[in-house]
């Protein structure tokens, strides 16, 4: 039945650009939707991602703190929440997947498509901050479903809003119940089990255990959620990058031939990778899915944010993207290609390749040069799907309340944690994935419309702040 809904979905969302295939590799429409709106962005807002790096630095920081800030959380805590999203299996499982199917060139289009996304997430975030609501029970509306339906409004395109923005808080549930829950129970337990073998026969229990430990964050609301995030990103990321860094180290000598094996195959890959269109598709695929850029569900964690200005947050979610792809996925892709692992050659490799399982295959490389890797990889695998999930619960608990009101989230909470459950019982991942990529990226359609709209808005808060900025009138504000 799956096999049946993943086709269906393939053929309602996915076509080939002209009606046709370039180098005989269809193109999916939502991932090129995706990048063309990322460079189209990135350009008409004078390439933000560069200007201001330095400046969001300090902003989240807290270096531009105001008495005029207004919402729940600092800045800070609503990167790490957005982070905790972001930062997950994709990086893991995620970047294994993309270069199994596209070779070691798709390392080169997913750091391409990282920097570009960088603007795509300020543009979303920006109008989440101006567009959100505080609701009579204190927690606030953020996110796509906010701007599409009142900016849009705002422009005399009601009816259009209304209908993008239940649209997209239709595809947020499925994204959240699938890439945010059931994805990520299904590529830890694969990894999980490899060093708890009585799992191997009764998954229940992971999913069990999971689901208790989550329900205990999420019932609590985003500041539950962001005092946990606060605290297990940064030990996540620096227990990830750490062995990372350590095994580049250990090979530093490998590490030039893998960039030129990288840029080689980006532009002439092997056969199977479906020429540089195929491996440009995975890139920017894996890109996509692993930052959410232009997907609309990190501005959700980012409308609590207390700032003046909506331009501020939208500078500090410039770091998603950078911390996201362009670093976490580049060191794991880096670790991929150099081991070599994503090209099979035993029996038990070839098995992982076959069944998609991409934390599996990240573990076996990383075990290549530290033999006890598989047990701090289960650690870290557990932590990035644990920070996901209570992040993208969430995400899918405003969508819910923005469709059914407030009184109802907790029906939506609990439906959560039983899906924990149940995905710790689904054993072939392969059409998993699949159907996971397209309820997350279809979130792209809606959204992406809604910032066409009204990235003049942007536009112009961008130029009014900068023009304070400059003129020194945002340091006068400035809490010293």
């Amino acid at each position: 039945m799956l096999n049946s809904i993943n086709e269906f979905l393939g053929n309602i969302l996915f076509f080939d650009i002209l009606f046709g295939k370039v180098d005989g590799v269809s193109i999916p429409f939502l991932v090129a939707w995706l990048f063309f709106a990322a460079i189209y962005f990135t350009v008409i807002m004078g390439f933000p991602n560069l200007r201001f790096f330095k400046h969001a630095f300090e902003v989240m920081l807290g270096k531009w703190q105001t008495r005029d800030d207004v919402g729940l959380i600092t800045p800070f805590q609503s990167l790490t929440t957005a982070l905790s999203a972001t930062v997950g299996l994709g990086n893991i499982a995620g970047v294994a997947v993309a270069i199994m199917i596209g070779g070691a060139g798709a390392t080169f289009w997913m750091i391409v498509a990282g920097l570009l996304n960088m603007t795509l997430k300020f543009t979303e975030v920006t109008l989440s901050l101006k567009y959100r609501e505080i609701l009579p029970d204190g927690s606030v509306m953020g996110g796509g479903m906010r701007y599409l339906s009142e900016g849009l409004r705002e422009k005399g395109f009601t009816t259009l809003g209304k209908f993008l923005a239940i649209v997209f808080s239709i595809f947020m549930l499925g994204g959240s119940l699938g890439g945010g829950n059931a994805f990520q129970v299904s590529q830890a337990l694969g990894a999980v089990k490899a060093e708890i073998p009585i799992l191997a026969n009764d998954p229940w229990i992971f999913g069990l255990v999971l689901s208790i430990i989550t329900g205990m964050v999420i019932i609590g609301g985003v500041k539950s959620i962001a005092n946990v995030t606060e605290k297990i990103v940064p030990l996540m990321v620096i227990i990830y990058v750490g062995a990372s860094l350590y095994i580049l180290m250990v090979n530093f000598s490998s590490i030039p031939d893998a960039f030129m094996l990288i840029f080689k195959e980006a532009f002439a890959p092997t056969a199977v990778a479906g020429g540089v269109v195929g491996v440009m598709v995975q890139g920017f695929k894996r890109a996509s899915f692993s930052s959410e850029s232009g997907v609309g569900s990190a501005p959700i964690a980012h409308a609590p944010a207390k700032v003046k200005y909506p331009v501020r947050q939208g500078m500090v979610a410039l770091y998603e993207p950078f911390i996201d792809t362009v670093i976490i996925c580049t060191m794991t892709a880096l670790v991929l290609v150099i081991t070599g692992v994503y090209s099979g050659g035993t029996d038990t490799l070839n098995a992982i390749i076959e069944a998609k399982q991409g934390a599996a295959l990240t573990s076996a490389a990383y075990g290549t040069v530290i033999s006890w890797f598989p047990i701090i990889l289960t650690i870290s695998v557990t932590l990035f799907a644990f920070s996901t999930m209570i992040s993208w619960s969430y995400y899918g608990e405003r969508a819910w309340v923005y469709l059914f009101g407030t009184k109802s989230s907790i029906i939506f909470k609990l439906i959560f944690l039983v899906v924990i459950v149940l995905s710790s019982l689904v054993e072939k991942l392969g059409p998993l994935v699949d159907l996971t990529d397209l309820l997350f990226l279809s979130m792209a359609l809606p959204n992406i419309i809604g910032l066409y709209i009204l990235k003049d808005d942007v536009r112009n808060a961008l130029k009014e702040y900068t023009r304070k900025l400059k003129d020194g009138a945002l340091e006068e504000e400035r809490i010293k």
